[in-house]
């Protein structure tokens, strides 16, 4: 299936971009979404007349991720996990608790920003892990998971 994408996807292409993708990847996670819609001549007619909106509205979105990001970075969280005396921990630190362990801290992030490429955090100590604000702003911040004794 053809669809023009409203916004940047990663991995696909950018907005205004006229890119084929898989029907159930379209259906079902695109134009749900709002990223894309299907490439017809009147919905391409469309998006050229709101080009402009549409564009002014995505650079106020990556401004105010900008921001954030300028905020967020190097930042420190403390997370306290149960623990055993070799330091691993009993359960793990998920993208979840980061999420809301960040949140807390006055900077409102979702769990699907936070990036996790090793897995989730099963040991005591620093861990830097990636924030990803926009498709063009991705953060590091650091976690410092300490053990409570069980």
């Amino acid at each position: 299936m053809q669809v023009i994408l409203l916004e940047k996807v990663v991995n696909l292409g950018n907005m205004g971009e006229v890119v084929r993708v898989k029907d159930g990847y379209a259906r079902n996670f695109l134009i749900p979404q709002r990223k894309a819609r299907r490439a017809t001549a009147t919905a391409v007619a469309e998006f050229e007349a709101k080009r402009a909106d549409l564009e002014k509205a995505a650079g106020e979105k990556l401004a105010a991720a900008q921001a954030q990001g300028e905020k967020l970075n190097g930042t420190t969280v403390r997370i306290a996990q149960k623990a055993g005396v070799d330091g691993r921990l009993f359960g793990s630190v998920t993208n979840a608790d980061i999420a809301a362990a960040v949140s807390k801290q006055g900077f409102p992030v979702e769990k699907a920003q936070i990036r996790m490429p090793q897995g989730p955090l099963k040991v005591v100590g620093d861990h830097t892990i990636a924030v990803a604000l926009h498709t063009d702003v991705v953060v590091d911040i650091t976690i410092a998971v300490v053990g409570e004794q069980a």
